[in-house]
């Protein structure tokens, strides 16, 4: 088979080239991870150096600098999704080149029976098509028309289709016509489904019919509780008619049924303005909310937080965008933000809930034995404190080069020479001599750290996080492993938040290792990524909006390959 006019994509991993084949449209229209992309003549005698010097600069762009940076839990589910991805572009391009179009202009009725004679053996093609309509946001005329013919052919229109033609509506903000399916559907069916009244809410919240979201959100209420979404648009509807009293109601119900508002929601409480006492502590609460949740704005939200605060007739505040220096002070106003490390009283308490919720909670034996835990609590006890313990399975598997065992001792030996105290925990297997375990290698690491074998089918997490903190507030522990699934077993959320604060603040992960030349670790920030206030003046982390990022990841701006600056909305008050 030839492969002119077919595109590659071309990427480093360890040692050697990868070249993986993609159609041309989707590199075209794939516009993450920023790799560079060409045709497939640049792969002849033509490749010149100016392009691999360009794909060279793009591939410094994507290695992994900081674990818990915004965007880079994405761009390692691109490389694990690529192959799922070119085959959804296929199937797409099917589905493009198939003759099922959709009309792009309203069709008389003999019209449609004539396209329908083209699907012969196609089922529903009524619904097929207005599914189509929907995904293509056609003009409603031409689903008008459809529906007309339907009426005509049938004497009556099935729900399924009217619910297809409902979204199609709801999408395009057409009103009056949600109006009128909202009627048709009254009068013929006793009951209607959820999805079709979170849509009439999305629609009628935005009318001078609003209050009969009120209603929609009881019928929901019977078989389902209403989604964050669905008390989002009631609230915006109540706040745009001017009834905050009900927007409140709805927000503290939200709450109550421990659902996590969306950022919209916020927004529209800021948007308007709100500046009695009483709204001006609920606002002030909202901003709580996130700080109690390590929830960051988004750069919309944030530019409504600002707008709020400088629009108050009764006190001076002046918002500004700055960043934060790696010392942890505001380049704007020079003030300091909250330490990332604990209080002793908040130490004590997420160490004795973790030692209970995650090291022996109810699932302790699928991690390890009742005899094996016992016996390393009495390992460590023994000894002294540690200042490093060592995830020695994942260490060794940071790079496919070398034997495991040469990479592990290559980073033992490092932390050693700065004369730490190290334990390194690791399964039976890696004592058996093999091609990744060298006799000699593993003989040496046991002499420059204590080293603790669980068995082959234990978990190593559990025995990570003992020994870390027990080994006291100063010990860090090395591991590429987020700890998320030993997070969750904290059913409070503010445990969750000082689980995950104690774990930036700890967490050493090797941001570069180069066999036999470079050992890098990620710089550990020294203050906390969290809303906080002093009173007189707030800090407020957001998110760039063209960025996405996971809940374990924190905002970052990156100015240049080295350095990245938190991104926050500084909010003081004005002097005079």
């Amino acid at each position: 088979m030839s492969i002119s006019g077919i595109a590659f994509l071309v990427y480093q991993r360890a040692s050697r080239v990868v070249i993986q084949k993609h159609t041309s449209s989707l590199l075209k229209d794939c516009r993450t991870p920023k790799i560079a992309s060409f045709s497939s003549c640049a792969l002849g005698k033509n490749f010149c150096k100016s392009k691999q010097t360009e794909l060279q600069h793009q591939l410094r762009r994507y290695v992994l600098r900081s674990t818990f940076e915004a965007g880079d839990a994405k761009k390692r589910g691109q490389f694990v999704k690529r192959k799922e991805t070119v085959k959804a572009a296929e199937q797409t391009a099917r589905e493009r080149n198939a003759t099922e179009s959709v009309p792009s202009y309203p069709l008389t009725t003999s019209e449609w029976r004539k396209l329908k004679e083209l699907y012969q053996g196609k089922r529903q093609f009524e619904v097929s098509m207005m599914t189509k309509m929907v995904a293509a946001k056609s003009d409603v005329n031409v689903a008008k028309s459809l529906l007309t013919y339907v009426a005509k052919e049938n004497a009556s229109i099935s729900y399924e289709l009217l619910l297809k033609y409902l979204t199609l509506c709801v999408l395009g903000n057409h009103h009056a016509e949600v109006l009128d399916v909202y009627e048709i559907m009254k009068s013929r069916f006793k009951v209607l489904d959820t999805s079709a009244y979170s849509l009439f809410i999305k629609s009628f919240s935005q009318t001078e019919n609003w209050q009969e979201c009120l209603t929609f959100l009881e019928n929901i209420k019977r078989v389902i509780t209403p989604s964050p979404r669905n008390y989002g648009h009631v609230i915006a509807g109540a706040l745009r008619h001017g009834c905050a009293t009900v927007a409140w109601q709805l927000y503290e119900e939200m709450l109550a049924a421990d659902l996590t508002p969306h950022l919209e929601t916020w927004k529209a409480f800021f948007d308007h303005k709100l500046y009695l006492d009483e709204n001006k502590s609920k606002l002030m609460s909202i901003l709580l909310y996130m700080r109690n949740n390590q929830i960051y704005p988004s750069e919309l939200l944030a530019k409504s937080i600002k707008s709020w605060f400088e629009s108050d007739p009764n006190i001076s505040w002046k918002g500004s965008w700055t960043t934060i220096a790696r010392s942890g002070q505001c380049k704007h106003c020079s003030s300091s933000l909250e330490s990332i490390h604990l209080t002793e009283e908040e130490y004590d308490v997420l160490k004795k809930r973790v030692m209970n919720d995650v090291i022996l909670g109810s699932d302790v034996f699928n991690k390890t034995t009742p005899q094996e835990l016992q016996h390393f609590k009495d390992f460590v006890k023994k000894r002294h404190s540690y200042d490093v313990v060592i995830d020695g399975l994942n260490v060794a598997n940071i790079t496919n080069r070398g034997r495991q065992s040469e990479t592990l001792l290559e980073v033992v030996s490092h932390l050693a020479e700065l004369n730490l105290r190290l334990l390194v925990l690791g399964r039976k297997h890696m004592l058996r001599p093999s091609r990744s375990w060298d006799r000699s290698n593993m003989a040496t690491i046991q002499q420059k750290a204590d080293c603790f074998f669980t068995e082959n089918i234990s978990e190593d997490d559990p025995f990570l996080l003992y020994a870390t903190l027990h080994s006291g507030n100063h010990c860090r522990f090395l591991s590429k492993d987020l700890m998320r699934d030993h997070k969750a077993c904290l059913k409070d959320s503010g445990l969750r938040r000082l689980f995950f604060k104690w774990q930036r603040g700890h967490q050493l992960v090797l941001a570069n290792y180069n066999p036999g030349r470079s050992i890098n670790f990620q710089v550990v920030p020294i203050y906390d990524t969290i809303v906080q206030t002093n009173g007189s003046s707030w800090h407020i982390p957001y998110d760039k909006d063209e960025v996405e990022r996971c809940t374990y990841e924190v905002p970052t701006k990156c100015w240049g390959r080295k350095d990245k600056e938190l991104l926050y909305l500084e909010i003081k008050q004005s002097q005079g």
